[in-house]
């Protein structure tokens, strides 16, 4: 499982001209199953992915497809994590 935290590195004027295309990125990547939660920070500055997938080279090949990687538009930083604890409603990531 991973944590996907995008910081913003162009004006949001930018960013919004993509969201479009973004959120079509992430509709697909729900469909498949790959994520399960997302959403941007408060202030606006990035957003977070929480993905299911458990091969790093197969979130780094999807994650290239997002508009935001693809136009330079967000810098990425994964974390792996291995879940030991989780409510009931999360127990399927166990």
């Amino acid at each position: 499982m991973f944590i996907i935290s995008l910081d913003y590195q162009v004006s949001l004027e930018d960013v919004d001209r993509f969201i479009p295309e973004h959120v079509d990125f992430l509709n697909e990547q729900y469909v498949k199953g790959h994520f399960i939660l997302s959403g941007r920070k408060e202030p606006r500055t990035g957003g977070v992915i929480v993905s299911t997938l458990n091969d790093r080279n197969e979130l780094n090949k999807i994650l290239a497809q997002d508009p935001f990687h693809r136009e330079g538009l967000a810098r990425y930083e994964v974390t792996e994590i291995v879940p030991t604890k989780a409510s009931e409603a999360l127990q399927f990531l166990l």
